[in-house]
């Protein structure tokens, strides 16, 4: 009896030397991973595969063997733990930071972000040829996938993410209209048709907002839109820009595009619109206008309500050319 109890005494007191032993290891790390290093610089680049030994001594001045080794521990654990892994890519780093703190910040994605902007009346061809400055990998997106924006992105992130997220802007930036009258007369896709012949014919908000009640009007009474952006879509599928003006015959097209031949609105949208365009839409703005042209010595486009009268002023304005 009293051996059993010299003999757990004992284990006891290895117990609380092991406890020990382990309280001071993870103290004397913690003091490791938090005390301030010299990094040689603020801007890194991890490549994919690169070892965590590499990485640390192509960054940091002077580090030890013990630093490297209780950083490996750190990683270790977090990696077994919490399933955390050191991304590869391009980071933004404090020059001065502990081992820690750097081990936060190659654990997240890269902190360096990219900037594109998508211009309103684009078209896949110019949207594809900013895309490949950034990504290795794209593929061709609908008109009426996303929105027409300036976007912020992570260095090196992977293309279908980027994607989604512009994606799932479209489809909050909607969700605010959801009660919004226009929706039982023309549905998103047809939202996008209108936006993007607007893009395409209009100069600033003002001349937006008159040309979709010229749209809506015409389309309420059943007549041909006559948009000379869609018969440029017909004849060059928004693959190149028409380096001529239109012609009498071009206007005689027989294509789905050509507003000039179709009663309706084209099949799909023709250019990438942008969500001030769509916002000006959803005013909804009314007016009798039914016919404009754009006059060249006023830089603007001049709206009439009737046939007869668009005639005139169009006759006025070849007048004093």
């Amino acid at each position: 009896m009293v051996l059993g109890v010299l003999i757990l005494h004992y284990y006891l007191k290895i117990f609380k030397i092991l406890i020990f032993i382990i309280f001071l290891y993870f103290l004397f790390s913690f003091y490791i991973l938090t005390k301030k290093n010299i990094i040689s610089k603020d801007y890194i680049e991890i490549k994919e595969g690169q070892k965590i030994i590499n990485i640390l001594s192509s960054n940091f001045k002077n580090i030890n063997y013990i630093e490297r080794k209780t950083f490996e521990f750190l990683y270790l654990i977090n990696n077994l733990l919490f399933n955390q892994f050191i991304h590869f890519g391009d980071f933004y780093i404090s020059k001065n930071i502990s081992l820690y703190d750097f081990y936060k910040i190659i654990s997240k994605p890269s902190n360096v972000l990219n900037k594109i902007t998508i211009i309103e009346g684009w078209s896949k061809n110019d949207l594809n040829n900013e895309l490949k400055k950034y990504f290795k990998e794209t593929y061709e997106l609908n008109y009426d996938d996303i929105l027409a924006d300036t976007y912020y992105f992570n260095k090196n992130e992977n293309f279908d993410d980027f994607i989604y997220k512009l994606k799932k802007y479209k489809d909050n930036f909607f969700k605010q209209f959801e009660f919004n009258q226009l929706n039982n007369k023309f549905n998103i896709r047809e939202l996008f048709t209108i936006a993007s012949m607007i893009e395409k014919e209009a100069f600033d908000d003002e001349d937006k907002k008159l040309i979709f009640s010229v749209i809506s009007n015409r389309l309420d009474k059943n007549m041909r839109l006559q948009i000379d952006a869609t018969v440029i879509y017909a004849i060059t599928n928004g693959r190149y820009k028409l380096k001529r003006k239109l012609t009498f015959k071009d206007l005689k097209i027989n294509h789905p595009y050509n507003t000039y031949k179709i009663s309706a609105l084209p099949p799909n949208p023709i250019s990438f619109v942008s969500p001030n365009t769509l916002n000006l839409i959803y005013e909804n703005y009314q007016s009798e206008y039914l016919f404009y042209f754009f006059d060249n010595t006023l830089k603007k486009h001049i709206f009439s309500k009737s046939y007869h009268e668009h005639k005139k002023k169009l006759n006025e304005y070849r007048n004093k050319k």
